[in-house]
Protein backbone atom coordinates (compact mmCIF):
# COMPACT_ATOMS: atom_id res chain seq x y z
CA UNK A 1 0.00 0.00 0.00
CA UNK A 2 1.46 3.04 -1.00
CA UNK A 3 2.22 5.83 2.31
CA UNK A 4 -0.48 7.97 1.05
CA UNK A 5 -3.26 5.30 1.20
CA UNK A 6 -2.00 3.83 4.13
CA UNK A 7 -1.88 7.13 5.91
CA UNK A 8 -5.57 7.54 5.18
CA UNK A 9 -6.94 4.38 6.10
CA UNK A 10 -4.45 4.77 9.56
CA UNK A 11 -6.50 8.32 9.84
CA UNK A 12 -9.99 6.75 9.57
CA UNK A 13 -9.02 3.50 11.90
CA UNK A 14 -7.31 5.84 14.62
CA UNK A 15 -10.73 7.91 14.30
CA UNK A 16 -12.79 4.56 15.61
CA UNK A 17 -10.25 3.71 17.66
CA UNK A 18 -10.90 7.12 19.79
CA UNK A 19 -14.64 6.96 19.93
CA UNK A 20 -14.84 2.68 20.48
CA UNK A 21 -14.78 1.27 23.79
CA UNK A 22 -10.85 0.26 24.20
CA UNK A 23 -10.34 3.74 25.33
CA UNK A 24 -10.77 7.46 26.62
CA UNK A 25 -10.07 10.43 25.03
CA UNK A 26 -10.68 13.14 27.06
CA UNK A 27 -11.42 16.44 25.17
CA UNK A 28 -8.39 17.69 27.02
CA UNK A 29 -6.31 14.91 24.81
CA UNK A 30 -7.82 15.86 21.30
CA UNK A 31 -8.17 19.62 21.64
CA UNK A 32 -4.75 20.51 23.92
CA UNK A 33 -2.25 23.57 22.32
CA UNK A 34 1.26 23.23 22.92
CA UNK A 35 2.07 26.74 24.42
CA UNK A 36 4.96 26.42 26.26
CA UNK A 37 7.80 28.38 25.16
CA UNK A 38 11.00 26.76 23.79
CA UNK A 39 12.77 30.02 25.62
CA UNK A 40 12.39 27.54 28.72
CA UNK A 41 13.94 25.35 26.94
CA UNK A 42 17.79 23.90 27.69
CA UNK A 43 18.35 25.30 24.21
CA UNK A 44 16.63 28.87 24.96
CA UNK A 45 15.03 29.01 21.69
CA UNK A 46 13.41 26.78 19.04
CA UNK A 47 10.66 27.02 16.43
CA UNK A 48 7.84 26.41 18.91
CA UNK A 49 6.05 23.65 16.83
CA UNK A 50 3.87 21.41 18.67
CA UNK A 51 6.04 18.12 19.37
CA UNK A 52 2.85 15.90 18.83
CA UNK A 53 3.16 16.02 15.48
CA UNK A 54 7.66 16.19 15.53
CA UNK A 55 9.32 12.09 15.70
CA UNK A 56 12.53 11.70 14.76
CA UNK A 57 13.55 12.80 11.19
CA UNK A 58 17.37 10.81 11.82
CA UNK A 59 16.35 7.91 13.32
CA UNK A 60 13.12 6.70 11.62
CA UNK A 61 13.49 6.29 7.75
CA UNK A 62 17.05 4.73 9.27
CA UNK A 63 15.26 1.98 10.66
CA UNK A 64 12.66 1.76 8.43
CA UNK A 65 15.22 1.23 6.35
CA UNK A 66 16.61 -1.70 8.16
CA UNK A 67 13.49 -3.55 8.62
CA UNK A 68 12.53 -3.28 5.06
CA UNK A 69 16.25 -4.24 4.18
CA UNK A 70 15.93 -7.35 6.62
CA UNK A 71 19.11 -6.65 8.21
CA UNK A 72 17.77 -6.37 11.90
CA UNK A 73 18.34 -10.05 13.14
CA UNK A 74 21.81 -8.93 12.05
CA UNK A 75 22.31 -5.81 13.56
CA UNK A 76 20.59 -7.32 16.83
CA UNK A 77 22.69 -10.04 17.09
CA UNK A 78 25.56 -7.54 16.60
CA UNK A 79 24.53 -5.08 18.81
CA UNK A 80 24.62 -7.26 21.95
CA UNK A 81 28.48 -7.02 22.21
CA UNK A 82 28.02 -3.49 22.61
CA UNK A 83 27.31 -2.66 26.36
CA UNK A 84 29.81 0.19 27.41
CA UNK A 85 29.76 3.64 26.50
CA UNK A 86 33.32 3.63 25.86
CA UNK A 87 33.36 0.76 23.68
CA UNK A 88 34.00 1.29 19.69
CA UNK A 89 31.02 0.27 18.27
CA UNK A 90 31.21 -3.58 17.00
CA UNK A 91 31.90 -4.78 13.47
CA UNK A 92 29.45 -5.89 11.16
CA UNK A 93 26.90 -2.62 11.44
CA UNK A 94 25.43 -1.26 8.00
CA UNK A 95 27.55 1.58 7.16
CA UNK A 96 24.41 3.84 7.36
CA UNK A 97 24.02 2.46 11.20
CA UNK A 98 27.36 3.19 12.24
CA UNK A 99 27.34 6.83 11.20
CA UNK A 100 23.97 7.47 12.75
CA UNK A 101 25.03 5.63 15.89
CA UNK A 102 29.03 7.44 15.88
CA UNK A 103 26.53 10.54 16.20
CA UNK A 104 23.91 9.69 18.57
CA UNK A 105 26.12 8.35 21.26
CA UNK A 106 27.86 11.95 21.34
CA UNK A 107 26.92 13.87 24.78
CA UNK A 108 25.26 17.62 24.11
CA UNK A 109 27.35 20.19 23.86
CA UNK A 110 25.72 21.93 26.59
CA UNK A 111 26.43 18.67 28.95
CA UNK A 112 28.01 19.94 32.46
CA UNK A 113 30.18 16.69 33.95
CA UNK A 114 30.21 18.14 37.32
CA UNK A 115 26.86 18.54 37.68
CA UNK A 116 26.77 14.74 36.30
CA UNK A 117 29.04 13.87 38.91
CA UNK A 118 27.04 15.86 41.88
CA UNK A 119 24.34 13.49 40.08
CA UNK A 120 25.73 10.58 41.48
CA UNK A 121 25.71 11.93 44.58
CA UNK A 122 22.23 12.29 44.65
CA UNK A 123 21.06 8.78 43.35
CA UNK A 124 23.58 7.24 45.71
CA UNK A 125 21.86 9.10 48.92
CA UNK A 126 18.48 8.50 47.30
CA UNK A 127 18.87 5.71 45.68
CA UNK A 128 16.24 2.96 48.12
CA UNK A 129 13.31 6.25 47.44
CA UNK A 130 14.27 6.27 43.87
CA UNK A 131 13.62 2.36 43.09
CA UNK A 132 10.23 2.86 44.30
CA UNK A 133 9.04 5.98 42.82
CA UNK A 134 10.60 4.45 39.34
CA UNK A 135 8.14 1.44 40.05
CA UNK A 136 5.22 2.42 41.30
CA UNK A 137 5.32 6.45 40.67
CA UNK A 138 6.38 6.37 37.67
CA UNK A 139 6.16 2.56 36.42
CA UNK A 140 2.36 2.09 37.38
CA UNK A 141 1.67 6.14 35.84
CA UNK A 142 2.59 5.02 32.40
CA UNK A 143 -0.20 2.67 32.43
CA UNK A 144 -2.63 5.33 32.74
CA UNK A 145 -0.84 7.29 29.70
CA UNK A 146 -3.24 5.94 27.23
CA UNK A 147 -0.65 6.49 23.86
CA UNK A 148 1.81 4.92 25.62
CA UNK A 149 -0.31 2.01 27.45
CA UNK A 150 -1.70 1.32 23.54
CA UNK A 151 2.02 1.05 22.09
CA UNK A 152 3.32 -0.85 24.53
CA UNK A 153 0.61 -3.49 24.54
CA UNK A 154 0.36 -3.44 20.55
CA UNK A 155 3.86 -3.99 19.96
CA UNK A 156 6.07 -6.84 19.96
CA UNK A 157 7.47 -6.00 23.68
CA UNK A 158 3.27 -6.52 24.45
CA UNK A 159 3.53 -9.91 24.33
CA UNK A 160 5.83 -10.42 27.02
CA UNK A 161 5.06 -7.43 29.37
CA UNK A 162 7.22 -8.53 32.28
CA UNK A 163 10.20 -8.37 30.27
CA UNK A 164 8.85 -5.27 28.70
CA UNK A 165 8.80 -3.64 32.10
CA UNK A 166 11.91 -4.70 32.93
CA UNK A 167 13.61 -3.14 29.86
CA UNK A 168 12.04 -0.16 30.90
CA UNK A 169 13.44 -0.43 34.40
CA UNK A 170 17.08 -0.83 33.12
CA UNK A 171 17.10 2.78 31.89
CA UNK A 172 16.24 3.99 36.42
CA UNK A 173 18.82 1.75 36.26
CA UNK A 174 21.84 2.90 34.19
CA UNK A 175 20.93 6.67 34.36
CA UNK A 176 21.35 6.01 38.61
CA UNK A 177 24.63 4.33 38.45
CA UNK A 178 27.58 5.76 39.59
CA UNK A 179 29.18 5.41 36.53
CA UNK A 180 26.02 6.34 34.37
CA UNK A 181 27.92 8.40 31.78
CA UNK A 182 31.11 7.63 32.03
CA UNK A 183 33.51 5.27 29.57
CA UNK A 184 32.39 2.06 31.87
CA UNK A 185 28.79 3.35 31.89
CA UNK A 186 25.71 1.71 30.36
CA UNK A 187 23.37 4.74 29.79
CA UNK A 188 24.50 6.32 26.79
CA UNK A 189 24.08 2.69 25.28
CA UNK A 190 20.61 1.87 26.51
CA UNK A 191 19.44 5.57 25.34
CA UNK A 192 20.67 5.35 21.89
CA UNK A 193 19.23 1.50 21.88
CA UNK A 194 16.09 2.57 22.96
CA UNK A 195 16.03 5.56 20.39
CA UNK A 196 16.40 2.46 17.86
CA UNK A 197 13.66 0.94 19.10
CA UNK A 198 11.21 4.13 19.48
CA UNK A 199 11.94 4.14 15.71
CA UNK A 200 10.88 0.65 14.66
CA UNK A 201 7.72 1.11 17.24
CA UNK A 202 7.01 4.00 14.65
CA UNK A 203 7.40 1.70 11.28
CA UNK A 204 5.81 -1.34 12.77
CA UNK A 205 2.69 -0.01 14.98
CA UNK A 206 0.81 1.39 11.61
CA UNK A 207 0.66 -2.01 9.65
CA UNK A 208 -0.60 -3.62 13.32
CA UNK A 209 -4.96 -3.95 12.81
CA UNK A 210 -5.05 -4.15 16.52
CA UNK A 211 -3.02 -0.65 17.46
CA UNK A 212 -4.66 1.00 14.76
CA UNK A 213 -8.75 -0.07 16.06
CA UNK A 214 -7.65 1.56 19.29
CA UNK A 215 -4.92 4.66 18.68
CA UNK A 216 -6.42 7.77 18.22
CA UNK A 217 -2.77 9.05 16.03
CA UNK A 218 -1.72 7.53 13.37
CA UNK A 219 2.23 7.32 14.23
CA UNK A 220 2.89 6.60 17.74
CA UNK A 221 5.52 8.02 20.17
CA UNK A 222 5.70 11.42 18.61
CA UNK A 223 8.16 13.98 20.96
CA UNK A 224 4.82 15.04 22.73
CA UNK A 225 4.72 11.42 23.57
CA UNK A 226 8.49 10.77 24.77
CA UNK A 227 7.69 14.20 26.77
CA UNK A 228 5.36 13.07 28.32
CA UNK A 229 6.83 9.89 29.40
CA UNK A 230 9.85 12.24 30.16
CA UNK A 231 8.12 13.87 32.71
CA UNK A 232 6.18 10.39 34.45
CA UNK A 233 10.10 9.75 35.53
CA UNK A 234 12.23 12.62 36.77
CA UNK A 235 9.63 15.56 37.36
CA UNK A 236 6.93 12.92 39.20
CA UNK A 237 10.02 11.71 41.03
CA UNK A 238 10.81 14.93 42.04
CA UNK A 239 7.86 16.46 43.27
CA UNK A 240 6.76 12.98 45.46
CA UNK A 241 10.49 13.72 47.29
CA UNK A 242 9.60 17.66 47.66
CA UNK A 243 6.08 16.38 48.90
CA UNK A 244 7.77 13.95 51.21
CA UNK A 245 9.60 17.25 52.55
CA UNK A 246 12.97 14.95 51.75
CA UNK A 247 15.60 17.52 52.35
CA UNK A 248 18.02 17.69 48.74
CA UNK A 249 20.30 20.27 48.31
CA UNK A 250 20.11 22.66 45.31
CA UNK A 251 23.11 21.65 43.53
CA UNK A 252 21.94 17.95 43.43
CA UNK A 253 18.32 18.77 43.03
CA UNK A 254 19.75 20.69 39.56
CA UNK A 255 22.30 17.69 38.69
CA UNK A 256 19.39 14.81 38.91
CA UNK A 257 17.58 17.20 36.59
CA UNK A 258 20.91 17.43 34.28
CA UNK A 259 21.35 13.85 34.23
CA UNK A 260 17.70 13.33 32.74
CA UNK A 261 18.11 16.47 30.10
CA UNK A 262 21.10 14.63 29.02
CA UNK A 263 18.98 11.66 28.62
CA UNK A 264 16.31 12.67 27.27
CA UNK A 265 18.79 14.22 24.57
CA UNK A 266 20.13 10.83 23.89
CA UNK A 267 17.04 9.34 23.43
CA UNK A 268 16.56 11.67 20.51
CA UNK A 269 14.24 14.23 22.25
CA UNK A 270 15.13 17.76 20.33
CA UNK A 271 16.47 20.58 22.74
CA UNK A 272 14.01 23.05 22.65
CA UNK A 273 11.62 20.75 24.26
CA UNK A 274 13.32 19.70 27.05
CA UNK A 275 13.08 22.03 29.80
CA UNK A 276 15.95 23.64 31.65
CA UNK A 277 15.13 24.00 34.96
CA UNK A 278 12.32 22.23 37.34
CA UNK A 279 9.65 25.42 37.38
CA UNK A 280 9.78 24.88 33.39
CA UNK A 281 9.62 21.16 33.57
CA UNK A 282 6.57 21.55 36.35
CA UNK A 283 4.88 24.01 33.80
CA UNK A 284 5.42 21.84 30.75
CA UNK A 285 4.28 18.79 32.97
CA UNK A 286 0.81 20.31 33.55
CA UNK A 287 0.55 21.06 29.56
CA UNK A 288 1.42 17.86 28.44
CA UNK A 289 1.14 15.05 31.16
CA UNK A 290 -1.25 16.20 33.77
CA UNK A 291 -4.27 15.84 31.72
CA UNK A 292 -3.45 12.75 29.51
CA UNK A 293 -3.77 10.41 32.17
CA UNK A 294 -6.89 8.14 31.61
CA UNK A 295 -7.52 4.82 32.14
CA UNK A 296 -7.40 1.99 28.85
CA UNK A 297 -7.99 -2.23 28.69
CA UNK A 298 -4.14 -1.96 27.49
CA UNK A 299 -3.17 0.11 30.56
CA UNK A 300 -4.99 -2.22 32.96
CA UNK A 301 -3.20 -5.29 31.84
CA UNK A 302 0.29 -3.67 32.35
CA UNK A 303 -0.68 -2.73 35.10
CA UNK A 304 -2.06 -6.37 36.53
CA UNK A 305 1.23 -7.64 35.27
CA UNK A 306 3.56 -5.04 37.04
CA UNK A 307 1.55 -5.37 40.51
CA UNK A 308 2.42 -8.86 40.19
CA UNK A 309 6.07 -8.90 39.75
CA UNK A 310 7.05 -8.83 43.09
CA UNK A 311 5.95 -12.30 42.90
CA UNK A 312 9.56 -12.78 41.62
CA UNK A 313 10.95 -12.03 44.77
CA UNK A 314 10.04 -14.81 47.54
CA UNK A 315 9.24 -12.22 50.64
CA UNK A 316 5.62 -11.23 51.89
CA UNK A 317 6.20 -7.77 52.16
CA UNK A 318 6.30 -7.12 48.32
CA UNK A 319 2.79 -8.85 47.77
CA UNK A 320 0.43 -7.54 45.15
CA UNK A 321 -1.86 -6.06 48.03
CA UNK A 322 0.97 -4.23 49.71
CA UNK A 323 2.38 -2.67 46.05
CA UNK A 324 -1.47 -1.89 45.23
CA UNK A 325 -1.74 0.02 48.28
CA UNK A 326 1.45 1.81 48.19
CA UNK A 327 0.35 2.77 44.31
CA UNK A 328 -2.92 4.20 45.80
CA UNK A 329 -0.42 6.38 48.28
CA UNK A 330 1.49 7.15 45.44
CA UNK A 331 -0.98 8.26 42.55
CA UNK A 332 -3.92 8.55 44.69
CA UNK A 333 -7.64 7.13 44.64
CA UNK A 334 -8.60 8.33 41.31
CA UNK A 335 -5.81 6.14 39.56
CA UNK A 336 -5.99 3.49 41.93
CA UNK A 337 -9.80 2.82 40.75
CA UNK A 338 -9.21 2.89 37.14
CA UNK A 339 -6.54 0.22 37.86
CA UNK A 340 -9.26 -1.65 39.56
CA UNK A 341 -6.71 -1.25 42.76
CA UNK A 342 -8.86 -2.36 46.08
CA UNK A 343 -8.44 -0.31 49.17
CA UNK A 344 -6.15 -2.23 51.58
CA UNK A 345 -7.78 -0.37 54.97
CA UNK A 346 -4.37 -1.21 56.94
CA UNK A 347 -1.64 -0.72 54.78
CA UNK A 348 -3.51 2.36 53.24
CA UNK A 349 -4.39 3.98 56.95
CA UNK A 350 -0.73 3.04 58.05
CA UNK A 351 0.86 5.36 54.80
CA UNK A 352 -0.95 7.99 55.36
CA UNK A 353 -0.18 8.05 58.96
CA UNK A 354 3.17 6.63 59.42
CA UNK A 355 5.28 7.83 55.66
CA UNK A 356 5.76 10.86 56.25
CA UNK A 357 6.97 10.94 59.92
CA UNK A 358 9.14 7.74 58.73
CA UNK A 359 10.92 9.27 56.10
CA UNK A 360 11.35 12.14 58.55
CA UNK A 361 13.05 9.27 61.03
CA UNK A 362 15.13 8.03 57.74
CA UNK A 363 16.23 11.43 56.85
CA UNK A 364 17.47 12.06 60.29
CA UNK A 365 15.22 15.09 61.22
CA UNK A 366 13.13 13.17 64.12
CA UNK A 367 14.65 11.08 66.63
CA UNK A 368 14.14 7.62 66.31
CA UNK A 369 10.81 7.05 68.74
CA UNK A 370 11.55 3.20 69.92
CA UNK A 371 11.52 1.85 66.32
CA UNK A 372 8.34 0.87 65.71
CA UNK A 373 7.53 -1.73 63.54
CA UNK A 374 6.20 0.08 60.88
CA UNK A 375 9.46 1.85 60.05
CA UNK A 376 11.46 -1.24 59.94
CA UNK A 377 8.90 -2.56 57.14
CA UNK A 378 8.52 0.44 55.41
CA UNK A 379 12.52 0.72 55.20
CA UNK A 380 12.34 -3.43 54.01
CA UNK A 381 10.13 -2.48 51.11
CA UNK A 382 11.89 0.31 50.17
CA UNK A 383 15.20 -2.36 50.18
CA UNK A 384 13.37 -4.72 48.29
CA UNK A 385 11.02 -2.54 45.56
CA UNK A 386 14.69 -1.13 44.32
CA UNK A 387 16.12 -4.90 44.37
CA UNK A 388 12.95 -5.16 41.70
CA UNK A 389 12.59 -2.28 39.73
CA UNK A 390 15.88 -1.37 39.07
CA UNK A 391 18.95 -4.35 40.21
CA UNK A 392 16.71 -7.11 38.42
CA UNK A 393 16.85 -5.01 35.43
CA UNK A 394 20.78 -5.38 34.40
CA UNK A 395 21.22 -8.31 32.74
CA UNK A 396 18.16 -7.22 30.06
CA UNK A 397 19.32 -6.44 26.40
CA UNK A 398 17.07 -3.73 24.39
CA UNK A 399 17.07 -5.07 20.89
CA UNK A 400 15.04 -3.45 17.95
CA UNK A 401 11.83 -5.83 17.23
CA UNK A 402 10.96 -6.58 14.06
CA UNK A 403 6.83 -7.21 14.31
CA UNK A 404 4.20 -6.25 16.44
CA UNK A 405 2.33 -8.65 18.60
CA UNK A 406 0.55 -11.36 16.55
CA UNK A 407 -3.10 -11.23 18.75
CA UNK A 408 -4.95 -8.95 21.19
CA UNK A 409 -4.12 -11.29 24.36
Amino acid sequence: MEPTSRRAVLKAGGALGALGALGIAAPAQAKSLWTWSPKGSVAGAGTGADPRWVWDDEADPLVASLLDRGDVPAVNQVLRTWTKNGQPLPDGLPADLRDFMERARQLPSWTDKRKLATAVEFNTKRGLYLGVLYGLASGMMSTVIPKEARAVYYSQGGADMKDRISKTAKLGYDIGAVNAYQSDGSMIVTAVKTRLVHAAVRHLLPQSPYWTQAADEEIPISQRDMMVTWHSLPTTVMQKLTAWRVPIPAAESTAFLHSWQVGAHLLGIRDEYIPATWTEANSQAQEVLDPVLAVTPEGKALADILLNLGSVIDAGILSKPILGAFTRFMLGDRIAGWLSIPPEPIWDTLLRTAWGPFVAVREGLLPFPLAPAAYWTFDEFLRQAALLFLSEARPISIEIPVVNRQSQR
